[in-house]
């Protein structure tokens, strides 16, 4: 009774969180997984079907063309959205205009804001083969002929990528920036009265003690590995689907434009046991808990 007196304002403030991850959360968990297991139709009876679905979903070569695409471009993003970040931090950090770096980070903080339907348009326009910028730079500058970027298959899954780890690079840059302002300064000193260069700065004390932020955004990185969409479902065309098509770009097109949502919810719950599993391996690899 002490502590339900002591804390009994903070338990009441919990009380909408709690409604909220059950009724926004836990309860589609729950009836998708119910929904996996069913000849699921919008009317009519719903008859259990057992492992059914999962059974279809694993059959479907469909299914595997688009988990090699996920791993595919997923990798590519996790990898890109890791390091140009580091790098462009450990730059900005050697700047020594307060005004240019500041301004730099608003600049490529940007893009994170737009949404990927914004994103998508801008660059969709400045890869046309017709008038877009990228194309009429190329034949001005190099006099080759126009190149049809987004329909491409061989273009297209590096244009995902790289366009993902340019949206996305302004604000992992910050994280890794906010890190290094937090060094002791003191190790800095030390290491210029040992007579460290900037490089040797750099390298023994600036990026050791950036290990635990490096895995904190490694491990938020891989969370999102299978959970590609917006990007895909903006950027792709008939021409480059089969190189651009990820799992969730699979269970939409199951849920949604083939009304199947049992296979639909059964594809959906293979992409969250793998994603468990990835996280898993992440923590043990990184030693996360040690954080």
């Amino acid at each position: 009774m002490k502590i339900l007196k002591r804390y009994g304002a903070l338990y009441v403030m919990m009380v909408p969180v709690v409604a909220y991850f059950l009724v926004f959360a836990y309860y589609p968990l729950v009836k998708g997984l119910q929904t996996s297991f069913q000849d699921y139709k919008l009317m009519g009876d719903r008859p259990y079907v057992g492992f059914t679905n999962y059974n279809a979903v694993l059959h479907d070569s469909t299914f595997w063309d688009a988990m090699v695409n996920t791993l595919v471009i997923g990798g590519g993003i996790l990898f890109f959205s890791f390091i140009a970040p580091l790098i462009l931090a450990l730059s900005l950090n050697e700047v020594l205009q307060a005004w240019y770096k500041k301004l730099t980070q608003m600049i490529l903080y940007v893009p994170h804001l737009l949404s990927w339907v914004v994103i998508g348009g801008i660059w969709i326009f400045l890869l046309s083969p017709d008038n877009g910028l990228v194309n009429m730079l190329l034949v001005h500058f190099f006099h080759i002929s126009p190149i049809n970027f987004l329909s491409d298959p061989t273009l297209a899954r590096w244009i995902v990528i790289l366009l993902t780890a340019w949206k996305e690079m302004g604000y992992t840059c910050i994280l890794f920036l906010a890190a290094i302002v937090s060094i002791n300064p003191s190790l800095y000193e030390a290491a210029r009265m040992d007579g460290a260069s900037r490089w040797n700065q750099l390298i023994y004390v600036t990026i050791p003690q950036l290990g635990n932020t490096m895995k904190v955004v490694f491990l938020l990185n891989t969370l999102g590995v299978l959970r590609i969409f917006d990007q895909v479902f903006i950027l792709r065309n008939p021409t480059v689907a089969s190189k651009l098509d990820v799992l969730m770009m699979y269970t939409f097109q199951k849920g949604i434009l083939e009304i199947k949502l049992g296979p639909a919810a059964a594809a959906s719950f293979f992409i969250l046991i793998i994603t468990l599993a990835l996280t898993l391996v992440v923590r043990r690899m990184t030693r996360f808990d040690e954080v």
